[in-house]
């Protein structure tokens, strides 16, 4: 868990577990979730002039499917990092295997970037904007979602209650792989974090399976084994 090395590895793998259902998912929601760890960390609080001590915890940045809660892409950074600028890599990494039609999301992602993004894509994020906001360009992107939220309120508001449904992803993987990781570096902190989500896909995977009457299928080999191009799913060779 200490090496490096799997930690893309990793990223690839819950990719690759979402695949399957490709055909059911065009709405997706992002947000972030934490977990608790055994490492204790100091701080000088400025505000009470005090010493402070907390344990550490890694930060999960997470896009699921509406439909079958299946994660379709994580990113995890520094603990205190912002969701704001998290939306564009996973919802980039989403579209490379999934036609993303919308993308509801909680006020913490609202910025024109974001909403031009799905705009770009040809489809729409749903994000409910703050009570400073101000209308913009009428023709621009932000400006038709700002009329859209202002007028429209309710219809508006029955694509954004989606987003609930990454709460509930958050909610059944830490039910069945708990909130907590018991490694001690970051490194393994890290791989322990998305090695709960890829078993949280396979879950998924499982669950539409039975419920959906999909036949999932994760990898077809079109390319022999034998040819040198042939692409390389899982490699768990030590570097060196």
């Amino acid at each position: 868990m200490e090496n490096e090395d799997l930690t893309p590895i990793l990223q690839r793998l819950i990719v690759e577990s979402s695949l399957p259902l490709r055909p059911v998912e065009t709405v997706f929601a992002p947000d972030s979730t934490g977990f608790s760890t055994s490492r204790f960390v100091r701080w000088y609080d400025e505000k009470y002039g005090a010493e402070r001590s907390g344990r550490a915890w890694v930060k999960a940045h997470a896009i699921c499917g509406v439909k079958t809660n299946v994660v379709t892409a994580v990113e995890i950074h520094d603990p205190n990092a912002g969701d704001c600028p998290q939306f564009k890599p996973l919802v980039e990494k989403t579209a490379e295997n999934f036609d993303v039609r919308e993308v509801p999301a909680d006020k913490a992602y609202l910025s024109r970037d974001n909403l031009e993004l799905l705009d770009g894509m040809g489809g729409a994020a749903f994000v409910p904007f703050k009570s400073n906001s101000l209308p913009g360009e009428p023709e621009s992107v932000w400006g038709r979602m700002f009329h859209y939220f202002q007028y429209r309120r309710d219809d508006f508001l029955k694509h954004y209650h989606q987003r609930s449904n990454i709460e509930s992803t958050f909610s059944m993987l830490k039910a069945k792989f708990r909130d907590h990781v018991r490694s001690k570096t970051d490194t393994a902190m890290k791989n322990e974090v998305l090695c709960k989500f890829l078993c949280h896909n396979i879950c998924c995977v499982h669950q539409s399976h039975i419920e959906l009457g999909i036949e999932p299928v994760f990898w077809q080999n079109e390319t022999p084994a034998e040819e040198d191009d042939a692409p390389c799913i899982l490699s768990m060779r030590q570097p060196g």
